[in-house]
Protein backbone atom coordinates (compact mmCIF):
# COMPACT_ATOMS: atom_id res chain seq x y z
CA UNK A 1 0.00 0.00 0.00
CA UNK A 2 1.56 3.51 -0.83
CA UNK A 3 1.61 6.05 1.60
CA UNK A 4 2.31 9.81 1.74
CA UNK A 5 4.55 11.37 4.21
CA UNK A 6 1.32 12.32 6.66
CA UNK A 7 0.55 8.74 6.99
CA UNK A 8 4.25 7.79 7.46
CA UNK A 9 4.49 10.34 10.36
CA UNK A 10 1.31 9.42 12.00
CA UNK A 11 2.57 5.21 12.40
CA UNK A 12 6.15 6.59 14.26
CA UNK A 13 5.66 6.71 17.92
CA UNK A 14 7.39 10.10 19.30
CA UNK A 15 11.25 10.03 17.91
CA UNK A 16 14.21 11.25 18.94
CA UNK A 17 13.87 13.76 16.20
CA UNK A 18 10.35 14.99 17.52
CA UNK A 19 12.13 15.09 20.90
CA UNK A 20 14.58 17.49 19.19
CA UNK A 21 12.57 19.66 17.79
CA UNK A 22 10.21 19.82 20.91
CA UNK A 23 12.87 20.66 23.22
CA UNK A 24 14.90 23.86 20.99
CA UNK A 25 11.39 25.38 19.75
CA UNK A 26 10.42 24.84 23.11
CA UNK A 27 13.64 26.78 24.54
CA UNK A 28 12.79 29.95 22.09
CA UNK A 29 9.08 29.45 24.21
CA UNK A 30 10.42 29.81 27.58
CA UNK A 31 12.06 33.07 26.63
CA UNK A 32 8.90 33.93 25.26
CA UNK A 33 7.31 33.40 28.00
CA UNK A 34 9.62 35.23 30.30
CA UNK A 35 9.17 38.34 28.07
CA UNK A 36 5.98 38.88 28.78
CA UNK A 37 5.93 37.48 32.33
CA UNK A 38 8.74 40.43 33.08
CA UNK A 39 5.83 42.89 31.55
CA UNK A 40 3.95 42.26 34.53
CA UNK A 41 6.87 42.54 37.05
CA UNK A 42 8.37 45.70 35.59
CA UNK A 43 4.72 47.57 35.38
CA UNK A 44 5.12 48.66 38.97
CA UNK A 45 8.55 49.80 38.71
CA UNK A 46 8.34 51.34 35.91
CA UNK A 47 4.87 53.46 37.21
CA UNK A 48 6.63 54.26 39.76
CA UNK A 49 10.06 55.56 38.44
CA UNK A 50 7.83 57.45 35.43
CA UNK A 51 4.87 58.10 37.44
CA UNK A 52 2.66 56.95 35.35
CA UNK A 53 -1.09 56.45 35.61
CA UNK A 54 -2.94 53.29 35.55
CA UNK A 55 -4.30 53.47 32.13
CA UNK A 56 -0.55 54.62 30.74
CA UNK A 57 0.50 51.11 32.30
CA UNK A 58 -2.02 49.49 30.44
CA UNK A 59 -0.77 51.00 27.19
CA UNK A 60 2.37 48.86 27.63
CA UNK A 61 0.91 45.31 27.79
CA UNK A 62 -1.92 46.92 24.87
CA UNK A 63 1.17 48.05 22.86
CA UNK A 64 2.51 45.22 22.82
CA UNK A 65 -1.01 42.52 22.00
CA UNK A 66 -1.02 45.27 18.96
CA UNK A 67 2.41 43.78 17.98
CA UNK A 68 1.38 40.14 18.49
CA UNK A 69 -1.63 40.77 16.47
CA UNK A 70 -0.15 41.99 13.50
CA UNK A 71 2.79 39.51 13.84
CA UNK A 72 1.19 36.81 14.33
CA UNK A 73 -0.87 37.41 10.79
CA UNK A 74 1.58 38.13 9.03
CA UNK A 75 4.21 35.30 10.09
CA UNK A 76 1.14 32.96 9.48
CA UNK A 77 0.53 33.62 6.01
CA UNK A 78 4.54 33.88 5.65
CA UNK A 79 4.81 30.51 7.59
CA UNK A 80 2.31 28.32 4.81
CA UNK A 81 4.86 30.24 1.81
CA UNK A 82 8.62 30.14 2.77
CA UNK A 83 8.01 27.78 5.70
CA UNK A 84 7.62 27.17 9.32
CA UNK A 85 11.42 26.92 10.37
CA UNK A 86 12.17 30.13 8.49
CA UNK A 87 9.56 32.26 9.99
CA UNK A 88 10.47 30.91 13.55
CA UNK A 89 14.15 32.01 13.22
CA UNK A 90 13.28 35.33 11.93
CA UNK A 91 10.88 35.92 14.44
CA UNK A 92 12.64 34.84 17.57
CA UNK A 93 16.09 36.82 16.30
CA UNK A 94 13.58 39.98 15.95
CA UNK A 95 12.08 39.82 19.22
CA UNK A 96 15.80 38.75 20.93
CA UNK A 97 16.89 42.03 19.67
CA UNK A 98 14.16 44.30 20.41
CA UNK A 99 13.67 43.20 23.86
CA UNK A 100 17.37 44.29 24.28
CA UNK A 101 16.45 48.04 22.88
CA UNK A 102 13.99 47.95 25.79
CA UNK A 103 16.21 48.04 28.14
CA UNK A 104 17.74 51.66 26.64
CA UNK A 105 14.32 53.34 26.48
CA UNK A 106 14.41 56.23 27.70
CA UNK A 107 11.07 57.89 27.47
CA UNK A 108 7.31 56.22 27.73
CA UNK A 109 7.19 56.58 23.85
CA UNK A 110 10.55 54.97 23.30
CA UNK A 111 9.78 52.30 25.37
CA UNK A 112 6.28 51.81 23.74
CA UNK A 113 7.81 51.39 20.52
CA UNK A 114 10.50 48.66 21.26
CA UNK A 115 7.29 46.95 22.71
CA UNK A 116 5.40 47.20 19.91
CA UNK A 117 8.40 45.60 18.09
CA UNK A 118 8.89 42.83 20.43
CA UNK A 119 5.45 41.75 20.11
CA UNK A 120 5.70 41.18 16.11
CA UNK A 121 8.53 38.78 16.70
CA UNK A 122 7.00 37.07 19.68
CA UNK A 123 3.42 37.46 17.70
CA UNK A 124 4.79 35.33 14.62
CA UNK A 125 6.57 32.87 16.22
CA UNK A 126 3.91 31.11 18.56
CA UNK A 127 1.86 29.85 15.26
CA UNK A 128 4.22 28.71 13.58
CA UNK A 129 6.37 27.29 16.09
CA UNK A 130 2.97 25.43 17.45
CA UNK A 131 2.33 24.37 13.41
CA UNK A 132 5.51 22.96 13.34
CA UNK A 133 5.54 20.56 16.18
CA UNK A 134 1.50 19.41 15.71
CA UNK A 135 3.20 18.75 12.06
CA UNK A 136 6.00 16.35 13.34
CA UNK A 137 3.93 14.91 15.46
CA UNK A 138 2.31 11.51 14.87
CA UNK A 139 -2.12 11.15 15.72
CA UNK A 140 -1.47 9.66 19.34
CA UNK A 141 0.36 12.15 20.57
CA UNK A 142 0.09 14.92 18.34
CA UNK A 143 -2.25 16.87 21.36
CA UNK A 144 0.48 15.92 23.97
CA UNK A 145 3.57 17.17 22.45
CA UNK A 146 2.08 20.37 21.56
CA UNK A 147 0.58 20.95 25.33
CA UNK A 148 3.88 19.50 26.01
CA UNK A 149 5.60 22.65 24.27
CA UNK A 150 3.46 25.22 25.64
CA UNK A 151 4.09 23.55 28.84
CA UNK A 152 7.50 25.68 28.34
CA UNK A 153 5.50 28.98 28.87
CA UNK A 154 5.06 27.87 32.47
CA UNK A 155 9.31 27.65 33.20
CA UNK A 156 9.83 30.77 31.29
CA UNK A 157 6.87 32.71 33.68
CA UNK A 158 8.69 31.38 36.44
CA UNK A 159 12.14 32.67 35.50
CA UNK A 160 9.90 35.91 34.66
CA UNK A 161 8.62 35.64 38.10
CA UNK A 162 12.17 34.68 39.68
CA UNK A 163 13.89 37.64 38.05
CA UNK A 164 11.07 40.32 39.08
CA UNK A 165 11.13 38.89 42.87
CA UNK A 166 14.48 38.78 43.33
CA UNK A 167 17.08 41.19 40.31
CA UNK A 168 14.26 43.98 39.86
CA UNK A 169 13.85 45.32 43.00
CA UNK A 170 18.02 46.15 43.40
CA UNK A 171 18.70 46.50 39.61
CA UNK A 172 15.63 48.43 38.73
CA UNK A 173 13.53 46.92 36.06
CA UNK A 174 15.47 47.41 33.05
CA UNK A 175 17.98 44.25 34.13
CA UNK A 176 14.54 42.23 33.17
CA UNK A 177 14.49 43.14 29.45
CA UNK A 178 18.56 42.86 29.37
CA UNK A 179 18.40 39.27 30.67
CA UNK A 180 15.72 38.59 28.10
CA UNK A 181 17.69 39.60 25.32
CA UNK A 182 20.88 37.01 25.10
CA UNK A 183 18.87 33.32 25.61
CA UNK A 184 16.61 34.20 22.76
CA UNK A 185 19.24 35.39 20.42
CA UNK A 186 21.47 32.17 21.60
CA UNK A 187 18.04 29.58 20.58
CA UNK A 188 17.85 31.77 17.28
CA UNK A 189 21.55 30.02 16.90
CA UNK A 190 20.23 26.78 18.43
CA UNK A 191 17.44 26.16 16.03
CA UNK A 192 19.72 26.07 12.99
CA UNK A 193 19.49 22.52 14.11
CA UNK A 194 15.25 21.99 13.34
CA UNK A 195 14.26 20.57 10.35
CA UNK A 196 11.14 21.93 7.77
CA UNK A 197 8.08 20.25 8.48
CA UNK A 198 7.87 17.12 6.57
CA UNK A 199 4.02 17.79 5.76
CA UNK A 200 5.30 21.21 4.57
CA UNK A 201 7.67 20.29 2.27
CA UNK A 202 5.89 17.52 0.58
CA UNK A 203 2.52 20.07 0.42
CA UNK A 204 5.21 22.34 -1.67
CA UNK A 205 6.86 20.48 -3.59
CA UNK A 206 9.83 18.94 -2.41
CA UNK A 207 9.17 15.33 -2.07
CA UNK A 208 12.39 14.48 -1.85
CA UNK A 209 13.38 16.39 1.07
CA UNK A 210 10.36 15.05 2.86
CA UNK A 211 11.27 11.61 2.62
CA UNK A 212 15.09 12.75 3.99
CA UNK A 213 13.58 13.60 7.58
CA UNK A 214 11.07 10.91 7.67
CA UNK A 215 13.33 8.09 6.48
CA UNK A 216 15.08 9.04 9.93
CA UNK A 217 12.82 9.48 11.40
CA UNK A 218 11.63 5.40 10.69
CA UNK A 219 15.37 4.35 11.29
CA UNK A 220 15.02 6.14 14.73
CA UNK A 221 11.90 4.00 15.38
CA UNK A 222 13.69 0.71 14.45
CA UNK A 223 11.18 0.99 11.00
CA UNK A 224 12.47 0.45 7.45
CA UNK A 225 12.73 3.58 5.73
CA UNK A 226 9.48 3.70 3.82
CA UNK A 227 10.80 5.32 0.00
CA UNK A 228 7.70 5.74 -2.05
CA UNK A 229 4.99 8.44 -1.05
CA UNK A 230 1.55 9.04 -3.02
CA UNK A 231 2.58 12.87 -4.03
CA UNK A 232 5.02 14.15 -6.11
CA UNK A 233 5.92 17.81 -7.10
CA UNK A 234 3.17 17.65 -9.91
CA UNK A 235 0.28 17.27 -7.95
CA UNK A 236 1.12 19.77 -5.01
CA UNK A 237 -1.30 22.75 -4.06
CA UNK A 238 1.02 25.65 -3.43
CA UNK A 239 0.78 26.74 0.47
CA UNK A 240 -1.18 29.88 0.12
CA UNK A 241 -4.62 30.52 2.10
CA UNK A 242 -6.42 33.93 1.70
CA UNK A 243 -8.54 35.09 5.14
CA UNK A 244 -11.50 34.61 2.90
CA UNK A 245 -10.97 30.89 2.33
CA UNK A 246 -10.74 30.24 6.25
CA UNK A 247 -14.53 31.60 6.04
CA UNK A 248 -15.48 29.29 3.19
CA UNK A 249 -17.94 26.42 4.12
CA UNK A 250 -15.68 23.57 4.76
CA UNK A 251 -13.80 25.78 7.29
CA UNK A 252 -16.40 28.44 8.54
CA UNK A 253 -17.46 26.68 11.55
CA UNK A 254 -13.67 25.80 12.83
CA UNK A 255 -13.01 29.29 12.17
CA UNK A 256 -15.35 30.95 14.42
CA UNK A 257 -14.74 29.01 17.18
CA UNK A 258 -11.20 28.88 17.39
CA UNK A 259 -11.60 33.13 16.74
CA UNK A 260 -14.17 33.06 19.46
CA UNK A 261 -11.72 31.05 22.02
CA UNK A 262 -8.29 33.36 21.42
CA UNK A 263 -10.49 36.46 21.82
CA UNK A 264 -11.62 35.38 25.09
CA UNK A 265 -8.64 33.60 26.60
CA UNK A 266 -6.59 36.37 25.55
CA UNK A 267 -8.73 39.07 27.40
CA UNK A 268 -9.42 37.03 30.12
CA UNK A 269 -5.62 35.83 30.74
CA UNK A 270 -3.94 39.40 29.93
CA UNK A 271 -6.06 40.61 32.18
CA UNK A 272 -4.95 39.28 34.99
CA UNK A 273 -1.24 38.23 34.50
CA UNK A 274 -0.25 41.84 33.29
CA UNK A 275 -1.96 43.72 36.65
CA UNK A 276 -1.91 41.12 38.81
CA UNK A 277 0.99 42.16 40.89
CA UNK A 278 -0.20 45.78 40.72
CA UNK A 279 -3.62 44.53 41.68
CA UNK A 280 -1.64 43.14 44.87
CA UNK A 281 -0.18 46.12 45.89
CA UNK A 282 -3.97 47.90 45.95
CA UNK A 283 -4.82 45.20 48.22
CA UNK A 284 -1.57 46.58 50.63
CA UNK A 285 1.33 44.50 49.85
CA UNK A 286 4.20 45.95 49.15
CA UNK A 287 5.65 45.26 45.48
CA UNK A 288 8.00 43.12 47.40
CA UNK A 289 5.55 40.72 48.86
CA UNK A 290 3.29 41.25 45.98
CA UNK A 291 5.87 39.76 43.57
CA UNK A 292 6.46 37.09 45.98
CA UNK A 293 2.41 36.01 45.84
CA UNK A 294 3.04 36.24 42.03
CA UNK A 295 6.37 34.11 42.04
CA UNK A 296 3.80 31.14 44.41
CA UNK A 297 0.88 31.29 42.07
CA UNK A 298 2.78 31.03 39.12
CA UNK A 299 4.29 27.23 40.05
CA UNK A 300 0.79 26.49 39.66
CA UNK A 301 1.24 26.73 35.98
CA UNK A 302 3.42 23.15 35.76
CA UNK A 303 1.06 20.88 37.15
CA UNK A 304 -2.08 22.82 35.29
CA UNK A 305 0.17 21.94 31.88
CA UNK A 306 1.24 18.63 32.81
CA UNK A 307 -2.10 17.47 33.39
CA UNK A 308 -3.58 18.78 30.67
CA UNK A 309 -1.19 17.37 28.21
CA UNK A 310 -2.39 13.71 30.26
CA UNK A 311 -5.98 14.78 29.41
CA UNK A 312 -5.79 15.87 26.27
CA UNK A 313 -5.46 12.25 24.67
CA UNK A 314 -7.40 10.71 27.13
CA UNK A 315 -10.74 12.32 27.21
CA UNK A 316 -10.08 14.98 24.58
CA UNK A 317 -9.43 17.95 23.44
CA UNK A 318 -12.72 19.83 23.63
CA UNK A 319 -13.55 18.47 27.04
CA UNK A 320 -10.06 19.94 28.24
CA UNK A 321 -10.82 22.85 26.91
CA UNK A 322 -14.47 22.99 28.81
CA UNK A 323 -13.26 22.14 32.00
CA UNK A 324 -9.76 24.14 32.11
CA UNK A 325 -11.92 27.28 30.95
CA UNK A 326 -14.62 27.01 33.26
CA UNK A 327 -12.12 25.87 36.17
CA UNK A 328 -9.95 29.31 35.33
CA UNK A 329 -13.79 31.37 35.73
CA UNK A 330 -14.51 29.82 39.09
CA UNK A 331 -10.76 30.81 40.19
CA UNK A 332 -11.23 34.49 38.94
CA UNK A 333 -14.37 34.44 40.67
CA UNK A 334 -13.22 33.73 44.26
CA UNK A 335 -9.98 35.23 44.22
CA UNK A 336 -12.55 38.15 43.29
CA UNK A 337 -14.16 38.07 46.55
CA UNK A 338 -10.72 36.77 48.42
CA UNK A 339 -10.45 38.79 51.08
CA UNK A 340 -6.71 36.83 53.29
CA UNK A 341 -3.38 35.75 52.20
CA UNK A 342 -4.36 32.18 52.03
CA UNK A 343 -7.28 33.09 49.92
CA UNK A 344 -5.68 34.31 47.58
CA UNK A 345 -2.46 32.59 47.08
CA UNK A 346 -5.11 29.53 47.15
CA UNK A 347 -7.20 31.09 44.61
CA UNK A 348 -4.71 32.34 42.76
CA UNK A 349 -2.95 29.24 42.36
CA UNK A 350 -5.93 27.62 40.82
CA UNK A 351 -6.00 30.24 38.46
CA UNK A 352 -2.48 29.95 36.86
CA UNK A 353 -3.37 25.83 36.74
CA UNK A 354 -6.68 26.03 35.02
CA UNK A 355 -5.84 29.35 32.84
CA UNK A 356 -2.43 27.83 31.52
CA UNK A 357 -3.90 23.98 31.23
CA UNK A 358 -6.85 25.94 29.01
CA UNK A 359 -3.53 27.79 27.15
CA UNK A 360 -1.84 24.26 26.46
CA UNK A 361 -5.18 22.89 24.50
CA UNK A 362 -5.69 25.86 22.53
CA UNK A 363 -2.52 25.92 21.18
CA UNK A 364 -3.25 21.83 20.67
CA UNK A 365 -6.73 22.13 19.06
CA UNK A 366 -5.99 25.19 16.55
CA UNK A 367 -3.32 23.83 14.00
CA UNK A 368 -5.47 20.50 14.08
CA UNK A 369 -8.43 22.70 12.62
CA UNK A 370 -6.76 23.32 9.05
CA UNK A 371 -5.46 21.49 6.34
CA UNK A 372 -1.62 21.76 5.59
CA UNK A 373 -1.61 24.48 2.77
CA UNK A 374 -3.65 26.61 5.36
CA UNK A 375 -2.56 25.49 8.58
CA UNK A 376 0.06 28.12 9.35
CA UNK A 377 -2.25 30.80 7.89
CA UNK A 378 -5.64 29.90 9.98
CA UNK A 379 -3.62 29.60 13.20
CA UNK A 380 -1.64 32.74 12.81
CA UNK A 381 -5.23 34.71 12.11
CA UNK A 382 -6.24 33.18 14.90
CA UNK A 383 -3.82 34.25 17.16
CA UNK A 384 -4.14 37.50 15.61
CA UNK A 385 -7.91 37.93 16.43
CA UNK A 386 -7.21 36.74 20.17
CA UNK A 387 -4.81 39.50 20.07
CA UNK A 388 -7.57 42.09 19.91
CA UNK A 389 -8.36 40.71 23.61
CA UNK A 390 -5.04 40.93 24.81
CA UNK A 391 -4.91 44.51 23.54
CA UNK A 392 -7.85 45.63 24.91
CA UNK A 393 -7.67 43.48 28.50
CA UNK A 394 -4.56 45.95 29.87
CA UNK A 395 -5.78 49.21 29.26
CA UNK A 396 -9.80 48.24 29.90
CA UNK A 397 -8.65 46.95 33.54
CA UNK A 398 -6.40 49.80 33.94
CA UNK A 399 -9.25 52.42 33.37
CA UNK A 400 -11.86 50.09 35.70
CA UNK A 401 -9.44 49.70 38.50
CA UNK A 402 -8.87 53.48 38.60
CA UNK A 403 -12.89 54.60 38.23
CA UNK A 404 -13.75 51.96 40.68
CA UNK A 405 -10.82 52.63 43.03
CA UNK A 406 -8.37 49.87 45.05
CA UNK A 407 -10.67 48.03 47.08
CA UNK A 408 -13.99 48.26 44.39
CA UNK A 409 -12.10 47.93 41.35
CA UNK A 410 -9.97 44.29 42.62
CA UNK A 411 -13.44 42.73 42.52
CA UNK A 412 -15.12 44.58 39.15
CA UNK A 413 -12.13 43.83 37.46
CA UNK A 414 -11.91 40.25 38.32
CA UNK A 415 -15.86 39.57 38.55
CA UNK A 416 -15.48 40.81 34.60
CA UNK A 417 -12.66 38.46 33.84
CA UNK A 418 -15.08 35.55 35.22
CA UNK A 419 -17.27 36.60 32.64
CA UNK A 420 -14.90 36.44 30.06
CA UNK A 421 -13.82 33.17 30.79
CA UNK A 422 -17.26 31.54 31.51
CA UNK A 423 -18.87 32.87 27.83
CA UNK A 424 -15.82 31.08 26.34
CA UNK A 425 -15.99 27.63 28.16
CA UNK A 426 -19.42 27.78 26.63
CA UNK A 427 -18.89 28.58 23.17
CA UNK A 428 -15.88 25.64 22.61
CA UNK A 429 -18.85 23.30 24.46
CA UNK A 430 -21.82 24.41 21.90
CA UNK A 431 -19.70 24.62 18.65
CA UNK A 432 -16.30 22.62 18.72
CA UNK A 433 -15.66 19.63 17.24
CA UNK A 434 -13.06 16.85 19.02
CA UNK A 435 -10.08 16.19 17.55
CA UNK A 436 -8.91 13.36 19.44
CA UNK A 437 -7.39 10.25 18.40
CA UNK A 438 -7.91 11.68 14.38
CA UNK A 439 -5.11 12.09 11.64
CA UNK A 440 -4.54 15.59 10.78
CA UNK A 441 -5.94 13.94 6.75
CA UNK A 442 -9.52 12.94 9.11
CA UNK A 443 -10.00 16.16 10.67
CA UNK A 444 -9.64 17.92 7.30
CA UNK A 445 -12.64 15.55 5.55
CA UNK A 446 -14.90 16.13 8.29
CA UNK A 447 -18.22 18.12 7.18
CA UNK A 448 -18.37 20.83 9.92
Amino acid sequence: MLMNISQRLDRLPVTRTLWKVLFLTGIGWLFDAMDQGMVAGVMAGIGKEWQLLPSQLGLIGSIGAVGLAIGAALAGMSADKWGRRVIIMFTLILYGVASGLTGIATSFGMLLVFRFVTGLGLGGELPAASTLVSEFSPSGARGRMVVLLESFWAWGWILASLISFLLIPIYGWRIAFFLGAVPALYTAYLRRGVPESPRFLEQTGKPAEANSIVSKMEQEAGLEPYQNTTKDSSSVTPGKATLMELWSKPLWRRTLVLWILWLGINFGYYGFVLWLPTLMIGKGFVLMKSLEFTLIMTLAQLPGYYSAAYLIEKIGRKAVLVIYLAGTAVAAYMLGQSTSISSILLYGCLLYFFSLGAWGGVYAYTPEMYPTRARGSGAGWAAAVGRIGAIAAPYVVGVMYQSYGKVKGYSYVLGMLTIAFAVVALAVGVLGIETKGRTLDEINELGV
